[in-house]
């Protein structure tokens, strides 16, 4: 997974394709066990933009977008962000989410 900055984020948003962007604190255990499973999601779906970041350095996204913890997972789709998903239950759960509008 490949981090983002703040305006790779705008511009997936931007682009009206599917995208998700992975938010995270290093020292955060739950965050790494999330990262794993976003590994997978990412060698399935290829085809989906998936970026990373460490939420400590993007104040802006966090205050916009309401984030209330992390591991969190922003989701777009049609230039709007539509899932904001902070329990990341399992690999099919993440697959079957963001599998949705890509077919």
């Amino acid at each position: 997974m490949e981090e983002w900055s703040k305006e790779q984020w705008e511009a997936a948003i931007q682009s009206g394709e599917k995208a998700a962007f992975y938010l995270y604190t290093p020292m955060c255990g739950t965050c790494a066990v999330a990262s794993k499973m976003l590994s997978v999601i990412e060698q399935l779906l290829p085809q989906l933009q998936i970026g990373k970041a460490n939420i400590n350095f993007l104040e802006q996204i966090a205050y916009e977008h309401q984030i209330e913890s992390v591991p969190c997972l922003l989701v777009t789709d049609g230039g709007k962000v539509t899932d904001k998903i902070y329990a990341f239950q399992s690999v099919p759960f993440l697959y079957e989410l963001l599998k949705k509008s890509i077919d």
